[in-house]
C-alpha cells in the first residue's frame, strides 16, 4: 500500500469531475464505437420524429427514455468488452460468455424500445 493520500472530492467539485468523466466516455463512444454511432444517429432521427408528433408529453418522454435505454445498454456492453479485452487477448470461455451476455443486454434493450414504440404509436 502506498503512502499516497487520496483526496475525495465533495459537493460541486465531485459533480464536475464526474460529469467530465461521463463526457469523456460519451465522446470516446461517439468517435470509436460503430454500434453506438448508429444508435446515436437513430436516436437523433427518432428523437426529432417524437417531438413532431401530437402525442402526450408523457408518451414523448417514454419514447425518448426507451431510446436512451438502448444507448445505456450499449455503453455497458462496450465497458464489459473493454474490461475483458484489458484482462487478456487469449481466448477464454468466460470472457466470451461475458461479452455475449453484455451483447444480449443490448438486444433486450432494443426489444423493450421496439415494444414501447409499438404500444405508444400503433397499439
Amino acid at each position: 500500500m502506498s503512502n499516497k493520500t487520496v483526496i475525495k472530492r465533495q459537493g460541486l467539485m465531485r459533480l464536475i469531475f464526474t460529469l467530465s468523466h461521463s463526457f469523456n466516455g460519451l465522446k470516446w463512444m461517439s468517435r470509436f464505437e460503430a454500434a453506438f454511432q448508429q444508435e446515436l444517429a437513430l436516436f437523433s432521427v427518432l428523437g426529432v420524429f417524437v417531438w413532431l408528433q401530437e402525442i402526450a408529453l408523457s408518451n414523448k418522454l417514454l419514447l425518448i427514455a426507451s431510446l436512451l435505454f438502448v444507448l445505456f445498454a450499449e455503453l455497458v456492453n462496450t465497458a464489459v468488452e473493454v474490461v475483458v479485452d484489458r484482462i487478456g487477448s487469449e481466448y477464454h470461455e468466460l470472457s466470451g460468455l461475458a461479452k455475449d451476455i453484455a451483447s444480449a443486454s443490448v438486444f433486450i434493450a432494443m426489444l423493450i424500445a421496439a415494444l414501447i414504440w409499438w404500444a405508444v404509436l400503433w397499439a
